[in-house]
C-alpha cells in the first residue's frame, strides 16, 4: 500500500487546478500549463493533451516529467508551491483506471465533455511542498 501525503499537501493540490508540465527531449527542455483534476485515490494528477504537442511528443518519447503548482502572491509569508517528479501514463479507454480517472476530469471540467479528451495520468513518486505559512521556507517532502 503506497504511504499518502500529508494533509496539508492534499488540500494544496485540491485547491488548484494548473499545474505547469516540464518535459525533456534530447537535452532540450520544455514547459507547458495544464488545467488537472486529482484523484487522492490512485495519486493521480490527471490531464489532458494532444500528442501533436510538443509536450506530449515528448512525454510519448520519455515518460519521466516533472511539474509544479504554486500560489501565486507578492506576500512571503504566503508563498507556496509544490514541486513534482513523477511518470505519466495515457489513459487509453482500456487502461484500469481509466473511467475513474475520466470522471474525476469531467466532474472538474464539465464543460470538457463536449471535446475530444486525450487524457493523460502524473503518478508521483516525489513531491515538494514549500508552505511559507508554516515558517519561512518549510517543506514538506513525499516519495512513494
Amino acid at each position: 500500500m503506497t504511504s499518502q501525503p500529508d494533509k496539508l499537501t492534499l488540500s494544496f493540490i485540491k485547491k488548484h487546478h494548473v499545474m505547469t508540465l516540464a518535459t525533456v527531449a534530447e537535452g532540450r527542455p520544455w514547459c507547458a500549463n495544464l488545467f488537472y483534476a486529482f484523484d487522492a485515490e490512485s495519486l493521480a494528477f490527471v490531464f489532458t493533451s494532444d500528442e501533436a504537442t510538443r509536450h506530449g511528443s515528448e512525454m510519448i518519447g520519455s515518460a519521466e516529467v516533472a511539474a509544479s503548482i504554486v500560489l501565486e502572491t507578492r506576500i512571503v509569508g504566503r508563498v507556496q508551491g509544490l514541486q513534482i517528479a513523477g511518470r505519466v501514463e495515457r489513459l487509453l479507454d482500456t487502461h484500469p483506471l481509466y473511467e475513474r480517472l475520466r470522471a474525476a476530469y469531467l466532474k472538474r471540467f464539465p464543460y470538457a465533455v463536449v471535446a475530444p479528451l486525450s487524457l493523460w495520468a502524473l503518478i508521483p513518486h516525489t513531491l515538494k511542498h514549500t508552505d511559507n505559512t508554516l515558517g519561512f521556507g518549510k517543506k514538506l517532502l513525499w516519495h512513494a
